[in-house]
């Protein structure tokens, strides 16, 4: 076998998934100061970095074991993504954990998240969504992506969709329904959360 040193990132995961524990620790030492700089940079707390950090590594691991790593040269940038929804994913629930209840005496009533500016993280959050709607819709087929951008980008009526695509109404309802549900399952397949 080549010097695990040498090889590519791609090479290595193939010899991890193939049962050489010692590639997936070549990959781990190649990428590791990256990853967790990422993280640490978003979240701005060691504890909880080295917890992201280990998990998202074990995603990959299992993602690999199973068979679902699709290769594609880029493997610092699926461990990246890996590493950011994890961090969206703490994010959200560290916002689920801090909502008070107005029930409660011992609250103000005016102390309501939905009165407040957004904080950085619901920027991130947000921005990222819409990043990811945008990957989305780009895989759609084209005359559903058509639909779909006119009706959310361009405000147009359905009405005025099919008179503008020569279609029926109903036909332009049709790939609009379509449009949204490929784009739950591509985002299902490739567990993108697209809520807040």
């Amino acid at each position: 076998m080549a010097n695990l040193s040498t090889m590519t990132d791609e090479q290595l995961v193939k010899a991890y998934a193939q049962g050489n524990n010692e590639a997936f620790d070549t990959l781990l030492k190649r990428h590791q100061d990256k990853v967790y700089s990422y993280i640490l940079r978003m979240i701005r707390n060691e504890d909880i970095a080295n917890d992201i950090f280990q998990e998202t590594f074990v995603k990959a691991i299992l993602t690999i074991k199973q068979g679902r790593y699709t290769e594609n040269g880029k493997f610092p940038a699926w461990i990246s993504r890996i590493a950011h929804n994890l961090i969206i994913d703490w994010f959200r629930q560290e916002k689920s954990e801090n909502l008070q209840s107005a029930d409660l005496e011992d609250v103000d009533i005016l102390n309501r998240k939905e009165l407040c500016e957004a904080t950085i993280e619901d920027v991130m959050i947000s921005e990222q969504i819409r990043d990811d709607i945008k990957h989305l819709i780009t895989q759609l087929p084209p005359l559903q992506r058509e639909v779909l951008m006119m009706r959310y980008y361009q405000n147009l009526s359905f009405k005025e969709i099919a008179q503008t695509t020569g279609v029926s109404i109903n036909t332009a309802l049709g790939r609009m329904r379509y449009a949204i549900i490929n784009l739950r399952r591509i985002a299902a397949e490739k567990d993108i959360v697209l809520t807040l």
